[in-house]
């Protein structure tokens, strides 16, 4: 079955059948409505790649290092979203953060010529022993595609880049925490090599000390980025004896799940004997028992511009973008 049968069948043009199954916004309703319907009764199923070679087709594809994250999860679907309102679709793939794995994705991804392509990723170095990836991503600009990042240290690269000030919003957190009387700190500063969670500590230190707690007080402890990772950290620190440690801070709201439950299972009051925090705001943190206290980032803005971004053409110089967090106090912590 041909496009020209399903042109004869609705009784229009072959240019009319191919724009109203292309999702033209210039077809007339009723001849958009009788392509659709002879299409579903001839069984005709528009091949995405063979457009895709002749046009490029209309998917913007996001690559991100783990799409399990809840936080990735809140981009995505703002990117869905948006991307249904200006005829487009979003595809996704997970990378591991890995540089082989992203580049060969990217080329791949390449051969259908995707509209854009959107990175969620820490990771993408300029160093001369790491330059795949940015090879891949500047030969896809070459060839008329859009490269859009979102993430932390994307702003030295030369695309568009959507940066979150995690430094900044975290000096929010600690500053609030020294304020309402915590002075002893202990940071689950998740792992060495993510560039988030590294501005994210010193942010938390930052505001700390600013606001009186003293450097001697504070201790960072590195564990896994995940629930579990939390939860093995907070149960170790737990047999070894908290002393006078008076609030947890979690590198993000997925630690802070996990911290939680390791003082639930151990028998520690939270707030009561220590305060817990997070940084996501993540739509379970305010269904936890307690509630999360957390930095909020504004996810759905960020999924909105980013296809806002992807679907504009590439400006002369590279967009820079920064969105900053919101402090966001709820039962977790006391004070």
């Amino acid at each position: 079955m041909t496009l020209r049968d399903v042109a004869a069948e609705a009784g229009v043009s072959l240019a009319t059948a191919s724009r109203a199954l292309g999702g033209g916004r210039s077809v007339a309703p009723e001849n958009a409505r009788k392509v659709l319907e002879a299409a579903a009764r001839l069984r005709y199923t528009v091949d995405a790649a063979a457009r895709a070679m002749n046009r490029g087709s209309d998917a913007i594809a996001l690559l991100a290092d783990d799409l399990a994250t809840p936080a990735v999860a809140a981009v995505v679907a703002a990117m869905e979203r948006r991307a249904r309102t200006v005829d487009a679709f979003v595809t996704v793939s997970s990378t591991r953060g890995l540089p082989e794995l992203q580049a060969a994705t990217i080329r791949n991804l390449s051969g259908f010529r995707p509209r854009a392509l959107v990175l969620t990723s820490t990771r993408i170095s300029q160093d001369p022993s790491e330059t795949r990836v940015l090879d891949e991503l500047l030969a896809f600009e070459r060839n008329g595609g859009r490269v859009i990042l979102y993430g932390s240290g994307s702003v030295h690269l030369p695309f568009d880049a959507i940066a979150v000030d995690d430094r900044g919003s975290a000096r929010l957190m600690g500053e609030h925490l020294a304020r309402t009387g915590h002075r002893r700190a202990i940071i689950l500063a998740g792992t060495r090599e993510r560039a988030y969670a590294a501005a994210r500590t010193s942010g938390y230190v930052e505001g700390l000390l600013a606001a009186g707690a003293d450097v001697q007080d504070i201790r960072i402890v590195n564990c896994e980025v995940t629930r579990q990772g939390g939860f093995d950290a907070t149960a170790q620190l737990i047999r070894e004896g908290l002393g006078g440690t008076d609030v947890l801070v979690a590198i993000n709201d997925t630690v802070a799940i996990g911290v939680l439950s390791a003082c639930r299972a151990a028998g520690i009051d939270v707030p009561g004997q220590v305060s817990v925090t997070g940084f996501d705001d993540v739509p379970l943190a305010r269904d936890l028992t307690p509630r999360l206290t957390t930095v909020a980032l504004p996810f759905t803005d960020i999924g909105i511009r980013a296809i806002e971004l992807a679907m504009r053409p590439r400006p002369d110089e590279p967009t820079r973008e920064t969105f900053r967090g919101t402090l966001t106090v709820r039962d977790s912590t006391s004070g």
